[in-house]
């Protein structure tokens, strides 16, 4: 038998089984993320709203005057 007709089979099923092994990695985290943030909504009872400039300005302001 040629080595190629050994290898190229080996080659494929290798390379379905790391296809698989993502594809089975993504699906999980991304049901994890999903179960994340239906937690995190039951928590704060939905959105939360993003920081105003006032308060970013503020935080930064003080992240600087920690630094020095």
């Amino acid at each position: 038998m040629d080595a190629m007709q050994i290898a190229l089979p080996v080659v494929g099923i290798i390379a379905a089984a790391a296809v698989t092994f993502y594809a089975v990695s993504f699906s999980e985290i991304r049901e994890k993320s999903f179960r994340d943030l239906e937690e995190s909504d039951d928590e704060n009872g939905g959105f939360s709203s993003s920081l105003s400039s006032r308060e970013r300005r503020a935080r930064r302001k003080a992240e600087k005057e920690a630094k020095k």
